[in-house]
């Protein structure tokens, strides 16, 4: 990876959801424990159907003007929708807010160093969030940070990051997110997988010790009754065609069905695309997992930053 780098984050959406009941209504909605959450605090999630099937994975945190939800650009207008047939009565209002913020990614092993001359403020903790007159500032897996921020304020803000970083492309922040076995669910992929499958679970994005939110019942029985047949693994594939999401994978033992799909792929700096793709335990445990077809490109698997446990 390169050394400190500095990327603008426009495949990013912010909906914000404020009101007295905003907590309430969005911790009966989704897979994380939001009344949990501080201020000084984020977390992955995910909305899910019914039949626990995520329509949207996402980055949640708190802060005075209420709940913000991070999302691709590509899901924002629908998942608001989504969720605001539920609002009813609640005294909730979920606004579209991404015109009012920029958003930008900080990584590198100096990038702690450089938030603090930069916005006065740089959390330590994964998943700690600082709130400064400048930006919000979030830490995230994988000596990375996003720095949310008044879309006034961005120009300056992102000069002074620049002249000590590298800029790259939103695409490099995405490689970064899957080396760090974070899922971001596309519309290609809406519907897809059940939140185990996206290792939601190991990431923090799902609470088992919460009450009734769509898909729980469904999210609770697959833990406790073992019935996991798939994980998400990192992988690589070599230079070629760019993999996409819902892409299929083969293996031999399930013959011409699928044994798995791609949920995510960047090129890596390294050579060929970094993918995170949900597989049959059984085929990664095999090890002869094929891109497309049986005859395909075959997927090199990673090591993950955390343990994948093979239920």
């Amino acid at each position: 990876m390169i050394n400190l780098i500095v990327s603008e984050l426009p495949q990013h959406s912010l909906i914000r959801f404020s009101g007295e009941d905003a907590q309430t209504f969005l911790h009966n909605q989704l897979s994380c424990d939001v009344a949990a959450l501080m201020l000084s605090g984020s977390t992955y999630g995910s909305y899910c159907t019914p039949k626990g099937r995520v329509l949207a994975s996402f980055l949640l945190w708190r802060s005075e003007q209420g709940y913000f939800m991070q999302l691709p650009f590509s899901l924002r207008e629908g998942i608001q929708q989504q969720l605001s047939k539920f609002i009813l009565r609640s005294k909730v209002k979920a606004t579209d807010a991404s015109s009012e913020y920029v958003t930008l990614g900080v990584a590198g092993k100096d990038a702690t160093a450089l938030l603090q001359r930069a916005t006065g403020q740089a959390p330590k903790a994964v998943h700690e969030v600082a709130h400064t007159p400048e930006a919000t500032v979030l830490k995230l897996p994988g000596d990375r940070y996003e720095i949310v921020t008044a879309k006034d304020k961005a120009p300056r803000l992102l000069e002074t990051l620049a002249a000590e970083t590298e800029k790259t492309t939103p695409e490099y922040w995405e490689w970064l997110d899957i080396r760090a076995g974070v899922p971001v669910i596309l519309p290609a992929t809406r519907e897809a997988f059940v939140p185990q499958m996206l290792n939601l679970d190991l990431i923090g994005g799902v609470s088992l010790d919460k009450g009734c939110y769509p898909g729980q019942e469904i999210v609770a029985r697959m833990h406790y009754r073992g019935t996991l047949k798939q994980r998400m693994y990192l992988a690589n594939i070599a230079p070629g065609e760019r993999p996409m999401p819902q892409d299929k994978l083969y293996s031999p033992d399930f013959g011409t069905q699928a044994c798995g799909t791609i949920v995510n792929a960047a090129r890596s700096p390294d050579g060929g695309y970094d993918a995170l793709a949900v597989i049959q335990i059984a085929s990664a445990k095999r090890g002869d997992v094929r891109w497309k077809s049986l005859d395909g490109l075959p997927l090199k698997l990673l090591q993950l930053p955390y343990s994948v446990t093979n239920d």
